[in-house]
């Protein structure tokens, strides 16, 4: 990939003291702008309105806002608790959170000084930055050889959900970063880039990512997908998750059920690419993970980031133009939940699991009950 004029994520110091700066995903892919957010709060807002987003980002970006928090001399406790919540179902938001705030609260009680606690802090989110870069180029390793023993053909044509490049990560991603390495090996015949309704984050953002890596693509509405797999033209679906319960159960982003239904009745590999830390075995299952309602005007109406910029936006979006008539009423959803049985694998740094149960996922999560994957040198849970 070419290199970008701006940083995903990053750590400044500046005059005024500390920031972290977010490439804003609102703007994309019309500008490669920066958002700069100066406290907790700042993050909050940007979380919520999709300028960072992606749940191995979230879970980096928030460890970064605690880091912030101590930093600037703010109260560590509750700068934690807005930004473990600002996102209900991205379970490594919360994780990168509390990570970092049991770091902070571990050098205060052991004697060290606000300052001394808050390069502790910067210190830890530091390395779980670095640890979602190293999880991002394992799960692209063995996903492309899980690839290899699932689809009989090649070039592969790989249909994906949502944006899940490096976009969302310290690395390549997760379901993006394993097209990425199809690609890089002169597998990848076509790459089928579902817009993502409602907020676009194929079209956008996807789309940003496979042109940069110059990957053979097309992007389709949600609602043609069915037309490919009837078509013969879907090879094997890759999809990353927000929250993996215990059961095995994948929260992603809405329109992931469908693909995984039409998936099934079609005989095509629908594939999961997610860190472990996205399991969350104190979630039973699917139906219990709480699943994130967004705004009606995200249904209602469509915004460009091709319109006329506004420099005091800091992130928000503008109204769009209206779709539906005033006062329509929305359903939207931000995620669906897939059940465990029309899951073919779900891919992790530590492994791959198939087929996905809760005696597989909880062996995925227990080191002492892994073996050798024949997908490379991760685990497989047998």
């Amino acid at each position: 990939m070419a290199d970008h004029g701006v940083s995903v994520l990053r750590w400044a110091d500046t005059p005024e003291g500390p920031v972290l700066a977010l490439l804003d995903q609102t703007k994309l892919p019309a500008r490669e702008d920066e958002l700069v957010c100066a406290d907790a709060e700042d993050l909050v807002a940007a979380i919520r309105a999709l300028s960072v987003r992606g749940a191995p980002l979230l879970g980096v970006a928030g460890g970064y806002g605690v880091a912030l928090a101590a930093a600037r001399g703010h109260d560590v406790a509750a700068a934690a608790d807005r930004l473990a919540s600002a996102r209900p179902t991205a379970v490594n938001l919360a994780a990168g959170v509390r990570r970092v705030e049991q770091a902070y609260r571990t050098a205060i009680d052991g004697g060290a000084d606000a300052s001394g606690a808050a390069a502790v802090s910067l210190a830890e989110a530091r390395k779980l930055h670095e640890e979602d870069a190293e999880a991002s180029a394992r799960m692209a390793q063995l996903g492309h050889g899980l690839l290899g023993d699932l689809v009989p053909r090649a070039p592969m044509r790989l249909l994906t959900h949502c944006n899940t490049g490096m976009l969302v990560s310290g690395g390549k991603g997760t379901a993006f970063g394993v097209v990425t390495e199809v690609h890089a090996a002169g597998e990848l015949g076509r790459l089928w880039v579902d817009e993502t309704r409602p907020l676009l984050q194929g079209a956008r953002l996807t789309a940003y990512e496979a042109t940069r890596e110059g990957m053979p693509f097309s992007v389709l509405a949600d609602g043609a997908a069915g037309s490919l797999f009837a078509a013969g033209e879907v090879d094997a679906v890759l999809i990353g998750a927000d929250r993996i319960a215990a059961d095995g159960s994948v929260a992603n982003k809405v329109g992931s059920y469908p693909l995984a239904v039409l998936a099934r009745h079609h005989g095509v590999p629908f594939v999961v690419v997610a860190p472990v830390t996205t399991v969350d075995l104190a979630t039973a299952h699917g139906a219990d993970i709480v699943v994130e309602q967004r705004p009606a005007e995200e249904v209602t109406h469509i915004s460009s980031p091709y319109a006329p910029y506004h420099p005091d936006s800091q992130g928000e979006r503008d109204g769009g133009i209206p779709m539906a008539p005033v006062g329509a009423d929305a359903y939207n959803p931000a995620f669906d939940v897939t059940p465990p049985e029309l899951v073919t694998a779900i891919v992790t740094e530590r492994g791959v699991i198939s087929p996905v149960t809760s005696e597989t996922v909880a062996g995925l999560c227990s080191p002492s009950r892994t073996r050798t994957s024949r997908w490379g040198n991760g685990m497989m849970n047998a």
